[in-house]
């Protein structure tokens, strides 16, 4: 398959901006080729509005291209301009370029007017536009006498400048005599028109130079207003009034734009205060983008307008006593502008074509057609023309229907002329394009091949990749109506050759190209962002990746510039090093990698930082009693703003020498008032922070010591707690020097009763923190109070705090304790709350004391030390936790003060039920023989009731390890030795075994072992033939072991890979499924339990030597439930957390399973 190129075709997508505007210079570009007979093309001329300088020659440009050359013919205003007869008129040979040579003779005003170029051929004539010469002017002001104006403080006032009209129109600026430039403001401004507006005069208004300038820049000349005399009387301030407009007058003004072009809109108003200008646009918002305000506001613009922007605009001049708005309504129009202007045309003969004309304007543009230069109305007849408003129609065109088409679209504001030939050619296909051409082009980059054409009819286009013509498909590639072909993204398969073929009836022509993709130049590592303090080294770090074939030119920038001159600079491969930096290094690094066909960067901002430098300067104003204020002078901040400063002071009369902090402040302040303690000999020094660090403090301040003064605060911490049952001890938080606020510091000591009405006892003591009252009552609530005083007096009168004298110990023990047994290792007690006042102290709880005595079963007798459990608060019940099953306890209740325990009540007693037992303490198989085990056991350590029974389970485990069938086997409780018959002999078998209560069934314990082998079939085999010895019983076992040296490292590798054991497996598939561990009914606590699980032996596990499993014993603790080594319980007595003992897992308990690592995709992408 090939690609063809058909005419109008088009592949442009979104977001491909500047590849259209290079194609469409590209298209512009497919010219007829000059060495073919074609009509004239005008390619330069002078511009419509054509001013020049009356000082040189005038050149009037007029250039055209066309087969044969063509002859070039003037008009002046509309008449044949005869060359011949002015000697001051000339045209450049091969051109139709005017030059009036006026330099030497004659005035650039002779030759205004209206000048117009035809380019004539055989094959047509094309006409430039009609070119308007004018001679600039720079006239000079009229000769005025300007009275000097004098103005009272607070007039408004206009100053005129009123330019001579010159052309092009002057630039007006206002100055003085020294040429320097008027200041201007809000108050003050020059308006669109020139003239110079005051909103209000000021005294320094007055002066004598004020000047208007205006600048000729075609000529480049300045002309000079007289100087206009200013003198503002200043004897008091004017009057202030509301705003009203100087400009423009009224409320309402109109003004009329043209399209593209940039309107201003200006108001300036006068007032006192000086008013401020505001903009709006009424039923509608100010465009974003093409909006700019000048003048101070007073002047608004809007670039590139368009019809849209037509409407009402308000300005509104505002001050403090009013507003007033004036509306300019805005209508924009529109000089004509193409929408499609007629392109040239080539057709061979017979073929059929169109011109199009299409313009757009406000009003609407006519449209005129001329061919040749002559109105297509009074031209000679073209039976293959016909003609339709803006478009011209061809049909069965022949050599004689070639021309040069001319359309004017044109409306009151101007015009627009084109030139566009029909030209009639029969012409075979050719390549303009140089052959052989190497493109080399950036991967993931756009790729267009050139391939331009010519030829008449109109070729068609194809392209071919690669010597034998591989076919290029048309999602891949865009074909252009100029003949190049675009790679939108090239990668590197699109190297090869590619091979343009045009095409027509007339004949083929092909040319071929090469693409060469190369890789992007990347900058992998980028320098980053860098902020380093003054004199340290800074390093940054800029990789390069590149194409192997492209040699990259790295260069370091700073700021846009060359590196500085300095030895302290050093580049590396991929390294720029500074050293010792400067604040002068600040700045934006830059590492451009350049090659031929690519370039990038990469930037960083190096801030080169420090600690700010210690304020200086420091100042002690307006000292006070109790307060100062400190002035100081900031240090560089070094490039990092500071933050805060902090001031410290120094109490050289209690502590020398030592820092104490007084005050921070904002970074922006160099005052603060600094509130001060009576009797401090004071010094302050002021630390700068940024976000580098803090400085170095300052120098000292000048010493500033305060008056005495009375304490203004009292002891803290006051408290008031007796040691003894007849005591009351009264401590403080004394005061510091600095707190004293004078010499002769002590403190008053005051207490009484609270509920009595004793006076209050005092009593005055000096450096202690602490007084003792002896001879209270016991535990009686006390009121005290601590006061400071100095020798100028006392501090304000304490809040009074209360406290306790001694505590004794509980006089009475809790009464009608109660038990209630939850179940089998819980208990609820309940007891009677003691009266508060036999407590004699603090109530901190009550605790039970609790020991089990004996178990209900007669063979387990053993003493249990007592444990302890407090409750908090006065509770009136607690839970008892984690008791054993069957046991018979006993307890009693206490109450705690702070002083301790009180008397116990009296031992109340209480039974715990059964429960189920705990595993046999050991199981180990004795006296193997052919076809019998005998198992013997040790009863459970924790019975927990009496036992009913045991239950054994065992099942056979064959050569492959999987598990036989399982027997279920009860056995009496009195028994601790079983005997197995009727085994099959050599086998291994598994054992499960566990004791029962009337509760359920206990933990089981587990064991292997196997029967042993049979004798006398050995002793048979023996008698057999030794098949050992035969040659191909060796080769076969040979066979044999290599194949299961195979399997097992496959199986090794299996296991590696996260398998299972296949014994693991079976077991897991076959272990006794009725054994379940026991749970309490209620749910609420499970029973404590240290013991290890019982699993079943995997593969490659191995009984102990004695062929025993023993279980440990496990003891109770409520370590974890108490207050340090006693139980803790809620507020409402019930136990925090939640007994759980480890359950036994089942012998088919869930299987275990572990997933392989999975494979990771790697993914390469170009960059």
């Amino acid at each position: 398959m090939q690609l063809k190129i058909m005419p109008k075709k088009k592949h442009f997508s979104a977001g491909r901006v500047p590849l259209i505007l290079f194609l469409c210079q590209m298209i512009s570009a497919l010219d007829v080729p000059l060495d073919l007979v074609q009509p004239p093309t005008i390619t330069q001329q002078s511009p419509k509005d054509y001013i020049i300088d009356p000082r040189e020659n005038i050149v009037i440009q007029c250039e055209a291209k066309g087969k044969p050359p063509p002859s070039f013919s003037w008009t002046r205003n509309g008449t044949h301009f005869d060359i011949d007869k002015d000697p001051l008129v000339t045209m450049k040979p091969g051109s139709g370029t005017l030059i009036i040579n006026i330099m030497s003779e004659g005035k650039a005003e002779t030759y205004e007017g209206v000048y117009q170029c035809t380019a004539r051929n055989e094959r047509g004539a094309a006409i430039s536009n009609n070119i308007v010469v004018r001679p600039s002017r720079s006239p000079l002001w009229t000769k005025e006498r300007l009275e000097p104006i004098t103005l009272h403080n607070g007039q408004s006032l206009v100053l005129p400048c009123r330019p001579p009209i010159g052309l092009p129109p002057a630039i007006i600026f206002w100055m003085d005599n020294s040429f320097q430039r008027l200041p201007q403001s809000e108050r003050v401004s020059q308006g669109l028109n020139g003239d110079l507006y005051f909103s209000n005069v000021l005294p320094e208004d007055t002066r004598e130079d004020y000047i208007c300038y205006a600048r000729f820049n075609h000529t480049q000349t300045i002309q000079q207003k007289q100087p206009i005399s200013l003198k503002v009387i200043s004897a008091k301030p004017g009057k202030e009034r509301p705003p009203t407009f100087l400009t423009p007058q009224g409320t309402e003004s109109r003004k009329e734009e043209l399209r593209g072009n940039v309107l201003s809109l200006e108001c300036i108003a006068e007032g006192l205060p000086t008013p401020i200008i505001y903009w709006i646009k009424e039923d509608g918002t100010l465009p974003v983008n093409r909006t700019f305000y000048q003048n101070f506001k007073k002047t608004l613009q809007i670039t590139q307008v368009s019809e849209a922007d037509s409407g009402n605009y308000q300005c509104i001049a505002k001050n403090t006593l009013g507003a007033v708005h004036h509306t300019i309504s805005v209508t924009v129009k529109a000089a004509p502008y193409w929408i499609s202007a007629p392109q040239n045309l080539v057709l061979s003969p017979g073929e059929n074509g169109t011109l199009i004309c299409r313009a757009n304007g406000n009003p609407k543009p006519r449209i005129g057609w001329l061919t040749n230069g002559v109105p297509v109305e009074i031209a000679p007849d073209d039976p293959s023309r016909k003609i339709d408003g803006d478009t011209i129609i061809f049909s069965n065109v022949q050599e004689r229907s070639s021309a040069v088409y001319q359309c004017n679209a044109s409306n009151e504001y101007g015009y627009l002329l084109a030139n566009a030939f029909v030209n009639v050619l029969a012409e075979p296909p050719r390549i303009l394009t140089s052959a052989n051409i190497l493109y080399q082009v950036i991967a993931n980059r756009p790729a267009l091949l050139d391939c331009a054409f010519f030829g008449s009819p109109l070729p068609t286009i194809e392209w071919f990749k690669g010597t034998k013509g591989s076919a290029l498909h048309e999602d891949i590639y865009v074909l252009h109506d100029n003949g190049t072909l675009e790679i939108p993204v090239a990668q590197k398969d699109s190297t090869g050759t590619y091979t343009c073929v045009a095409r027509n009836k007339l004949g083929m022509a092909k040319n071929e190209v090469h693409l060469e993709i190369k890789d992007p130049t990347r900058i992998i590592k980028q320098p980053e962002y860098a902020v380093v303090q003054r004199g340290s080294k800074v390093s940054f770090e800029c990789k390069v990746k590149h194409d192997d074939t492209l040699i990259p030119t790295i260069m370091w920038l700073k700021d846009n510039g060359e590196l500085p001159n300095d030895e302290r600079f050093s580049i590396g491969k991929d390294h720029l090093v500074v050293t010792d930096v400067s604040d002068d290094d600040g700045g934006m690094y830059t590492c451009a990698a350049n090659t031929t066909l690519d370039s990038v960067s990469a930037s960083a901002v190096l801030r080169v930082v420090d600690v700010p430098n210690p304020p200086f300067d420091l100042e002690l104003t307006n000292q006070l009693d109790k307060g100062v204020q400190l002035t100081w002078t900031p240090g560089d901040d070094n490039n990092s703003p500071i933050t805060k400063f902090i001031i410290e002071y120094e109490d050289a009369m209690h502590e020398a020498g030592i820092w104490h902090h007084q005050a921070e402040v904002s970074g922006t302040q160099t005052t603060a008032q600094l509130t001060l303690s009576p009797y401090v000999n004071y010094s302050f020094r002021v630390m700068a922070e940024n976000s580098i660090g803090r400085s170095v403090p300052s120098e000292a301040s000048e010493q500033y010591l305060t008056k005495a003064a009375e304490p203004d605060q009292n002891p803290t911490a006051v408290e008031g707690l007796g040691t003894e049952p007849d005591n009351l001890v009264i401590t403080w938080k004394p005061l510091n020097g600095f707190e004293s606020n004078g010499p002769g510091l002590q403190y008053k000591v005051s207490w009484r009763q609270k509920d009595g009405d004793d006076e209050w006892t005092s009593v005055v003591v000096a450096n202690v923190s602490k007084y003792i009252v002896s001879g209270t009552p016991t535990f009686v609530p006390y009121l005290i109070k601590v006061q400071a005083l100095n020798d100028v007096g006392f501090a304000p009168e304490p809040a009074a705090v209360m406290g306790h004298s001694g505590e004794d110990l509980p006089m009475v023990a809790p009464g009608n304790v109660r038990v209630n047994v939850v179940n089998s290792t819980l208990a609820e007690v309940h007891w009677d709350p003691v009266p508060l006042k036999s407590v004699r102290g603090h109530l901190q709880g009550y605790r039970i004391y609790y020991w089990k005595a004996q178990s209900s079963s007669k063979r387990n007798r053993r003493h249990i030390e007592k444990k302890i459990l407090t409750f908090q608060g006065n509770k009136t019940h607690g839970m008892l936790p984690g008791l054993q099953p069957y046991s018979h306890y006993v307890l009693n209740v206490r109450v705690v003060n702070g002083k301790g325990e009180g008397p116990a009540s009296t031992d109340r007693g209480f039974h715990t039920p059964e429960g189920v037992p705990s595993a046999p303490s050991s199981l180990k198989i004795v006296n193997p023989t052919l076809d019998s085990l005998t198992l013997e056991w040790d009863p459970p350590s924790h019975p927990n009731g009496v036992l009913t029974e045991y239950t054994l389970r065992y099942q056979p485990i064959n050569s492959t390890h999987e598990l036989g069938p399982l027997v279920d086997l009860k056995i009496p409780a009195n028994k601790t030795r079983w005997t197995l018959n009727h085994l099959n002999f050599s086998t291994r078998y598994k054992f499960y075994f566990y004791a029962q209560t009337s509760v359920g069934s206990g933990s089981q314990i587990t064991e292997e072992a196997i029967t042993t082998v049979d004798e006398g079939k050995l002793a048979m085999a023996s008698r057999q033939v030794d098949i050992a010895t035969q040659g191909w019983f060796i080769g076969l076992m040979c066979a044999v072991a290599l194949l299961i040296l195979i399997l097992l490292i496959v199986c090794f590798i299996r296991r590696n890979k996260g398998g299972k054991y296949p014994v693991k497996e079976k077991e897991d598939a076959h272990a006794d499924p009725e054994i379940q561990p026991m749970k309490e009914d209620d749910g609420t606590f499970g029973e404590y339990s240290d013991a290890e699980d019982h699993k079943p032996l995997k593969k490659g596990s191995r009984t102990p030597s004695d062929r025993t499993v023993k279980k440990e014993d496990s003891d109770d603790s409520l370590v974890d439930y108490g207050e340090g080594v006693n139980g803790q319980f809620n507020e409402d007595g019930s136990f925090i957390g939640q007994y759980s003992g480890k359950k036994e897992k089942e012998p088919a308990e869930g299987n275990e399973s572990s997933e392989a690592p999975s494979p990771v995709n790697a993914m390469n992408s170009f960059v």
